[in-house]
């Protein structure tokens, strides 16, 4: 049920429906996605394009073919009564925006360039904390298995997405401001994440400092921090070695291992995600930049930071 923010009329989109990724090789991007455990379809007609899927059926991405690497649009999904409201906060802010009444939803551009969609949807996100599925062991019992018993880690869902930008309190102000996302965590001016007031993982929306805008990754929940570990092994037996993890995130968290794609983004493994419950107060903290990053885990290896699409 549509929730405004703690009364204060600020209108919300509640999850994020699906983003659509440039990228100069299709077959590159299938043989990747699929090896992270990704449902991959591709589209038999017209221009060649994939459609990801996670294990809830949802599709979550759209993969096109362009000369190199980068977000074509995100889409958010948000709930009827909620849309002309945020259709207002967005033209509040001397955005051009564009209605397309087939789809009940309409188009802008962020300050950065990024094509934003927001329509009415169903509420992909969860709306409660999803269970983190690792009990310890009892006594007298193995708790593992074999390498040959195990079986390919499927994401159950897409967690969230990062986007750098060369100005991350102006991009927190916007979101805040149009789409009514939230403040969780922030380190200075380096890094921030937000959730959406109708229930939400800690972040579904994360901005980086950069000097360009560019998509830095996109996170998938999995069952626990032993499906992290293995999708990481997973990855490595397909040859896809480079990335940051196994670690355990500050803010958020989460457990996590970062694989890097061919284009130099990532895909994250996400397990045990901090949740913040619809209408809750999150205490939102300005935390140091050695906080930003890990609690524990390797360092981070300096591809990890790097923004690929300023050289595009």
């Amino acid at each position: 049920m549509p929730e405004n923010e703690a009364g204060r009329g600020r209108a919300s989109i509640h999850s994020i429906d699906h983003f659509a990724l440039n990228v100069p090789s299709i077959d590159e991007a299938e043989r990747f996605f699929r090896s992270f455990g990704l449902r991959v379809e591709r589209d038999g007609g017209g221009a060649p394009e994939l459609a990801l899927y996670a294990a809830d059926g949802h599709r979550w991405a759209r993969i096109l073919a362009a000369d190199h690497k980068s977000l074509a649009y995100l889409s958010f999904n948000a709930y009827a009564a909620d849309l002309d409201a945020l259709y207002a906060q967005v033209a509040a802010t001397g955005r051009t925006v564009l209605h397309d009444r087939s789809s009940d939803g309409f188009w802008f551009r962020d300050p950065d360039g990024n094509l934003v969609q927001v329509k009415v949807g169903p509420k992909t996100s969860p709306s409660a904390k999803t269970p983190c599925h690792l009990d310890g062991s009892p006594a007298d019992t193995r708790g593992s298995h074999t390498r040959s018993q195990a079986q390919t880690v499927h994401p159950r869902r897409l967690s969230h997405v990062l986007l750098f930008t060369p100005d991350v309190l102006r991009a927190l102000d916007f979101y805040h401001a149009t789409l009514g996302l939230r403040l969780s965590d922030k380190s200075q001016d380096l890094i921030a994440f937000t959730h959406a007031p109708h229930g939400s993982d800690h972040h579904l929306v994360a901005f980086a400092k950069s000097s360009a805008r560019g998509w830095h990754h996109a996170a998938w929940d999995v069952d626990d921090v032993n499906s992290v570990g293995e999708g990481a092994a997973q990855m490595a037996a397909a040859g896809y070695t480079k990335g940051w993890g196994t670690g355990r995130h500050v803010l958020g968290s989460n457990y996590f291992h970062y694989v890097e794609d061919p284009w130099g983004s990532f895909c994250e493994y996400s397990a045990d995600i901090d949740f913040v419950s619809a209408g809750a107060q999150w205490p939102a903290g300005d935390y140091d930049p050695e906080d930003s990053l890990y609690l524990w885990g390797p360092a981070v290896p300096d591809n990890f930071i790097r923004n690929t699409e300023l050289t595009a």
